[in-house]
């Protein structure tokens, strides 16, 4: 059987476009294990206890933590400490107080980012309550922590090594939020 050019061209066209629905599927997951190797937009890496590093590096940082509510959600949203001092290969633990002063339940989950960027692929989270569907009763406040460190590696690198304040940003979203923009 012999393709002639003119029933190459349909099959040309159907080929290339099975592969860009391929690929567009494939683009989250891929894009997601980019940030995740590089650091890119300052995603941090998660880490076990069995990955705590075994030194600590003589060189201070200075963590601000910021915390943000969107304007769907009515709560609270504070840390326990605004700035914390600490050197690379040092586990941390920071606690945050959420509270819901409205009269009726609600649901809401936490995003960060991490600036500068470069930072995120040094940070470690250990424990994190970001991302997780978290659901206040009215009046109700909880208590959710933040166990992480910062790779010794930081002190290595040329994007890093001139810098000494990073900020560790929070933002909680409504879970009505993520449900509407999904539909």
């Amino acid at each position: 059987m012999t393709i002639s050019k003119k029933n190459l061209t349909p099959i040309a066209l159907i080929s290339i476009f099975l592969l860009m629905l391929g690929l567009s599927f494939a683009a989250v997951p891929l894009y997601d294990l980019f940030c995740r190797v590089t650091g890119f937009g300052g995603t941090t890496q998660n880490a076990t206890g069995k990955e705590i590093p075994k030194i600590i590096v003589n060189q201070d940082y200075k963590m601000r933590f910021d915390t943000n509510i969107n304007s769907t959600l009515d709560w609270k949203f504070y840390p326990e400490i605004n700035t914390l001092n600490l050197k690379p290969g040092e586990v941390h633990t920071v606690k945050f107080n959420v509270e819901n002063p409205s009269n009726q339940i609600s649901s809401g989950s936490a995003t960060f980012n991490v600036s500068p960027s470069p930072f995120g692929i040094y940070l470690n989270k250990i424990g994190c309550f970001c991302f997780e569907k978290q659901t206040l009763q009215p009046g109700e406040k909880k208590e959710f922590v933040l166990t992480f460190f910062l790779d010794p590696k930081v002190v290595d690198d040329n994007k890093t090594k001139n810098m000494s304040d990073v900020t560790l940003s929070f933002t909680f979203f409504s879970s009505d939020y993520y449900e509407k923009s999904n539909t």
